[in-house]
């Protein structure tokens, strides 16, 4: 059984919300969830990010017409129809010129997450073993701290954290990474923009998730928390509990 909850919220300093998401459990043994965090001007962010889930969101469930498809392929082949959608119109609307959008995605599937990434929104599993994040920023203080430059605990505050090497709809083509995580009774995955990731620690998380009160609540906690330490950004989660 799969039980799944999110939420989104413009935050405390933007005038606008940017992110967008989806959440879906057609069944006990099959769910996906995306989360986009929209960049590219007032309008033009919003633009992308909503762009992105619903051609992401169509492009899967007429995959389900094709049951033989693997499940990584189906999360490429909707990855590329919405980069192709932002770009497309990001190169012929003059108001949304230079817009993109980041990317994280789930589709769990039995006890398999396949999972897709492309920017800085983020995939944890979390248990009571701890949490580990499942995805890898494509920004550059992550290629920082791949590279020895700066720590972990650096690039959380580093002036130039906002600054992403890829995004969805940026090129004609895109370049996402996939993983695939096996999961347990217990477990639980969540999906969010930097608006929460930057503000709330792993450890913070991983208490809020699992000793925080009830997961059906924990979304809302968790921007809560975000919302009383100022909430410079827009912030989205989506969390799933695998049972």
């Amino acid at each position: 059984m799969i039980y799944a909850w999110g939420i989104t919220d413009r935050g405390v300093v933007r005038a606008q919300n940017q992110d967008g998401y989806y959440l879906d459990v057609p069944s006990e043994h099959l769910a996906v969830g995306v989360v986009c965090d929209g960049m590219g001007g007032a309008r033009a962010g919003n633009v992308a990010s909503l762009i992105a889930v619903e051609t992401f969101v169509d492009t899967l469930q007429r995959a389900q017409g094709a049951p033989d498809t693997p499940p990584p392929a189906v999360l490429s082949m909707a990855a590329e129809e919405a980069n192709e959608a932002v770009y497309r119109r990001a190169n012929t609307d003059p108001d949304c010129f230079g817009m993109g959008t980041t990317m994280v995605a789930v589709l769990v599937v039995e006890r398999t997450a396949y999972l897709l990434n492309i920017g800085d929104s983020r995939a944890y599993h979390i248990n009571e073993g701890g949490i580990t994040r499942l995805t890898r920023d494509h920004s550059v203080v992550e290629d920082m701290v791949a590279r020895g430059d700066i720590t972990p605990e650096q690039a959380r505050t580093h002036p130039r954290k906002n600054l992403i090497t890829r995004a969805l709809g940026a090129e004609e083509r895109i370049r996402a990474d996939l993983y695939e995580k096996e999961l347990d009774s217990g477990d639980f995955l969540l999906l969010c923009s930097d608006g929460l990731s930057n503000i709330l620690s792993d450890q913070e998380l991983l208490y809020e998730v699992l000793h925080g009160g009830e997961p059906a609540d924990c979304c809302q906690r968790m921007l809560s928390m975000t919302i009383s330490r100022g909430a410079p950004d827009n912030v989205t989660a989506v969390l799933f509990q695998i049972l």
